[in-house]
């Protein structure tokens, strides 16, 4: 596996993390009820989500089609 592919898995995974985080804070009882007064949810929340889905495209892209290795 080449490094920007390796690099690629590795922002993939660290992707899929940050969005579980954000998943499960956007569930918590003190989440809720912030969001029940002001109709958002908080800033820490919305970034763990927009982290996590911005690292899972790139590190998708990067894994799926970065530099190919050769075979030598």
């Amino acid at each position: 596996m080449c490094n920007s592919r390796l690099i690629g898995f590795v922002i993939l995974v660290v992707g899929v993390v940050l969005l579980v985080f954000g998943i499960n804070a956007s569930h918590s009882v003190s989440e809720r009820i912030i969001e029940g007064f002001t109709g958002k949810f908080t800033d820490q929340t919305t970034w763990y989500l927009i982290g996590g889905i911005a690292a899972i495209a790139l590190g998708a892209a990067l894994f799926l089609f970065g530099r190919r290795c050769s075979t030598k």
